[in-house]
């Protein structure tokens, strides 16, 4: 342990930790809505322009999808602009696949459970291009799409009324 001065020592010791032990609740648990299940034919359709760890809201976007889709809607993720940089499979280091540090890769394992329990995952092909991404670097599943059905699968979803959650950064 490092050498502390008088005043480090007295500013550590000013407020005793930890304050509290570990496993203490700082927030309650009541929950004020039910837990609402899809009705038949429902949909939740979720828009994605977030970064992938420059953004948590990408991250969280597809936890919520993942939700909606165990509640029974049919889902979709639709990913443009650069959220389509989300969706790589050729993400990593030093290696496709391996993490540099824990969460790395917390999209792509999401992405692949929300796509093998039946979601659709969609990514524009112009968001893939503006950041030299290739099609064949996709996570296996995800369809790639052309720039003007951005405009067209909201409105899809839409007339099918959908709840739609649109997540957008910068």
């Amino acid at each position: 342990m490092a050498e502390l001065t008088e005043l480090e020592k007295t500013s550590l010791d000013e407020i005793p930790h930890p304050s509290l032990p570990q496993g203490s609740n700082l927030y309650g648990s009541t929950k004020l809505f039910p837990d609402y299940q899809a009705e038949h034919g429902e949909s939740y359709f979720t828009l994605v322009h977030g970064i992938a760890h420059e953004s948590s809201v990408s991250f969280v976007a597809i936890l919520q999808a993942t939700r909606a889709l165990r509640k029974g809607f049919e889902t979709a993720l639709y990913f443009y602009g650069p959220g389509s940089l989300n969706c790589l499979a050729t993400r990593g280091f030093p290696t496709t696949g391996n993490a540099a540090f824990p969460g790395e890769l917390n999209i792509n394992d999401q992405l692949k459970t929300f796509i093998a329990e039946g979601g659709k995952v969609y990514c524009c092909r112009f968001g893939l291009s503006l950041h030299g991404a290739r099609e064949e670097d996709l996570i296996e599943g995800v369809i790639p799409a052309h720039p003007l059905d951005v405009q067209d699968a909201l409105i899809h979803y839409a007339r099918k009324g959908a709840i739609i959650n649109s997540t957008y950064m910068f």
